[in-house]
């Protein structure tokens, strides 16, 4: 079993930064496929950003590519996502996922297991 608690939100100007963290418990966290996802109301939940096992590899979606940058410690157990020239559309609460078996889909959320409460990022113009 993996607990994920994110934290990091809050209110920003267009323009600023934000770093979210996940803080992960579990012994095998370096073995686990980690993302950022995000919802707004009434919308799905869509994929940000994810992490590879050991995070030998990062993907990225197109939205976010060029602002946004996922990183790991895994000495720390611990995910983030680095936020930058936030717009006011990336306001959303935003998830931390992982799972532990390969897949080559890091996009779909059905592919992972376990999720944390969200932690709230609001981009003001």
């Amino acid at each position: 079993q993996v607990q994920l608690v994110e934290s990091g939100g809050g209110l920003v100007q267009a323009g600023g930064s934000l770093r979210l963290s996940c803080a992960a418990s579990g012994r095998t966290f370096s073995t686990y496929a980690l993302a950022w996802f995000r919802q707004t109301p009434g919308k799905e939940r869509e994929f940000v950003a994810a992490s590879g096992w050991r995070g030998a590899t990062a993907y990225y979606a197109d939205s976010v590519k060029g602002r946004f940058t996922i990183s790991r410690d895994n000495a720390k157990n611990t995910l983030y996502l680095q936020m930058n020239s936030l717009k006011p559309e990336d306001t959303a609460v935003y998830y931390c996922a992982a799972r532990n078996y390969y897949s080559s889909d890091y996009s779909s959320k059905n592919r992972y297991d376990y999720w944390g409460q969200g932690t709230q990022v609001t981009v003001s113009s």
